[in-house]
């Protein structure tokens, strides 16, 4: 499978402060791709890089087998952009709004309406009248989208499209990411870590700098935590009582948990329990998540 972005050693300075240390990453095609970092970690400023609007220090970027070069627009043809906080002319419909972004792409009319038909499907705003001034944050994201997709781009690129939504709005754009993402590659940038596990295939950690994980989810999982076990007992103090019988383990929130625990160790505690005849609430093993993974490159 064919790379639609690659990024090789990028760094950038502000002054006296190193944002980008050297981030190395791939983006291949029809793959919806979570960048997640802390907020200041770089993201944004990565995501500029790639569209030319920033000079790197260091390092190269390619999208679609072509160099990108600052100032330069030749490789933005094959992508489409959502910013952080995206800009729409108020006084303009969704319609009008899209059928003015296909003539700038260099669309026919006939191309750029039936494109806008789709994509206004696609979003959820086919049936809105409106206009935009009056959109609520979670339309204009979902406009938003659908003016990125008008070029029928190879890359989408999201700066932070969940940010500020509330759960349903954040729930809909995702819908809306994964629906993309087959079509397209999509790359979008968030600290909701949450957000990344539901429809990423694909995910990179930013931290001091760089890319600390880059990679298949499960694959990174498999590689950077193993399960743990967590018991939740009916009486509180037999959750100490169990960390005394298993020193490898802690009590937390109440809870015993058992952490890099194998099959035998499981079957070990749940012995333990029944011998010593300690009524459980819930007895899970808990499958290692992002957040785990996250907890881990920043405390290293």
């Amino acid at each position: 499978m064919a790379n639609v972005l690659e990024i090789a050693g990028l760094s950038k300075r502000f002054g006296s402060k190193q944002v980008l240390t050297g981030v190395t990453l791939s983006v291949p095609e029809n793959c919806v791709f979570g960048f997640v970092g802390r907020n200041g970690a770089g993201k944004t400023t990565t995501m500029k890089s790639i569209i030319g609007l920033l000079k790197p220090d260091g390092g190269e970027i390619s999208v679609c087998g072509e160099k990108v070069s600052y100032g330069g627009t030749k490789t933005n043809r094959f992508i489409g952009y959502l910013p952080d906080v995206p800009e729409f002319y108020g006084y303009m419909t969704a319609r009008e709004y899209m059928s003015l972004c296909g003539k700038i792409a260099g669309m026919n009319s006939s191309d750029a309406e039936s494109r806008t038909d789709e994509l206004l499907e696609l979003v959820g705003l086919s049936g809105e009248k409106h206009r935009i001034k009056g959109y609520s944050r979670g339309m204009k994201q979902r406009l938003g989208i659908a003016q990125a997709l008008i070029n029928r781009p190879k890359l989408l690129i999201c700066d932070e499209p969940t940010s500020a939504l509330d759960p349903v709005g954040r729930r809909e754009i995702l819908d809306i990411l994964k629906d993309a993402g087959k079509q397209t590659s999509v790359f979008f940038s968030t600290h909701i870590l949450t957000d990344v596990e539901r429809i990423c295939d694909r995910v990179a950690l930013l931290e001091d700098g760089k890319a600390a994980l880059s990679g298949d989810i499960d694959e990174i999982k498999k590689k950077r935590s193993d399960t743990a076990v967590e018991v939740l007992t009916e009486i509180p103090s037999h959750a100490a009582l169990l960390a005394e019988q298993f020193p490898s383990g802690e009590v937390r929130d109440g809870c015993f948990v058992l952490p890099n625990a194998s099959a035998d160790d499981a079957e070990g505690l749940m012995q333990c329990i029944l011998a010593k005849h300690i009524s459980v609430i819930r007895f899970e093993r808990k499958e290692p998540d992002l957040e785990d993974m996250f907890m881990e490159v920043i405390s290293e």
